[in-house]
């Protein structure tokens, strides 16, 4: 009857769930996937011309600046 959270010769034993590997697998995966996606993305962003990129900036701006005042609204801030 070893439960495995108690201690053994003073270190503590992580208890193992089954369920734990294959979540952790995906998580790298995810994880991976982001850095790919984001990579190409900066990639063709550098690519725009610099007219585009300037209406990106603004359209980013304007979605960010519309969030932000609704989140304002929402608090009453």
């Amino acid at each position: 009857m070893n439960d495995a959270s108690k201690p053994t010769n003073g270190e503590l034993q992580p208890s193992s769930t089954p369920g734990t590997a294959p979540d952790a697998g995906r998580a790298v995966l995810v994880g991976v996937l982001g850095g790919i996606i984001s990579a190409a993305g900066y990639l063709v962003y550098q690519r725009l011309p610099d007219e585009q990129k300037d209406r990106l900036h603004r359209q980013v701006r304007g979605l960010l600046e519309s969030r932000i005042n609704e989140l304002r609204n929402n608090f009453n801030l």
